[in-house]
C-alpha cells in the first residue's frame, strides 16, 4: 500500500481515477477535518458520471465529512447532511450531472437495496454511499473503496484506505 501525502495526493488521484482500469491501494493520515475536505476535494477534481465511491468505517469516522468536501468542490450549496432515513440525497451540478449520496446503514442487505431502491443510480450519476460494505456485493468491479479509521488516541486523526481491485 502506498502512502498519500498532501505533496502527492492531487497527481496520483488523477493517475487513478481518470481511468478506472487501474487498480491501486493507498493510504492517507488526516489530521483534522480540513485535511478530509482537502482530500475529498483532490477526489472530486476526477470524478465523472458512473463513478461510485465506497465509504465505510464506524460512526463519526468521517464519512459524512468526505461528502462535504466534494460537495464543496462541486459548490454544493445544500446542507450536505447523511440521508440515513431518506436513504438518497440527490444533488445538482451545474453541467446537469447529479451526485446521489446514499446512506444504507438502515437497509437490511443488497436485495433490499434492489428492491427499495434500484441500481439505476449507478450509472446515472457520481454516486457516494456510506455503510456501503452493506450491499458490496451488487457495486460494480470500478468501485472506488474507502475505509476511514479513527484513531484511538487523537479524535481529530483519521486514517484512510483507499482502493479499487
Amino acid at each position: 500500500m502506498e502512502n498519500l501525502t498532501k505533496n502527492n495526493y492531487e497527481s496520483k488521484l488523477k493517475e487513478v481515477l481518470e481511468n478506472d482500469k487501474i487498480n491501486f491501494k493507498y493510504s492517507y493520515t488526516s489530521k483534522n477535518i480540513e485535511d478530509t475536505i482537502l482530500l475529498a476535494k483532490a477526489f472530486a477534481k476526477h470524478l465523472k458520471k458512473g463513478d461510485i465511491i465506497a465509504l465505510n468505517g464506524e460512526l463519526g469516522a468521517g464519512k459524512t465529512v468526505f461528502v462535504l468536501g466534494i460537495a464543496k468542490y462541486f459548490n454544493i450549496e445544500d446542507q450536505i447532511c447523511s440521508p440515513t432515513f431518506t436513504i438518497v440525497n440527490e444533488y445538482n451540478l451545474q453541467n446537469f450531472e447529479k451526485i446521489y449520496h446514499f446512506d444504507v446503514y438502515r437497509i437490511e442487505d443488497s436485495n433490499d437495496f434492489l428492491d427499495s431502491i434500484g441500481n439505476h443510480y449507478f450509472e446515472d450519476g457520481i454516486c457516494i454511499i456510506e455503510w456501503a460494505d452493506i450491499i458490496k456485493d451488487i457495486l460494480p468491479k470500478r468501485t472506488i473503496n474507502i475505509q476511514i479509521t479513527k484513531d484511538n488516541s487523537n479524535d481529530d486523526i483519521r486514517y484512510f484506505n483507499i482502493w479499487r481491485e
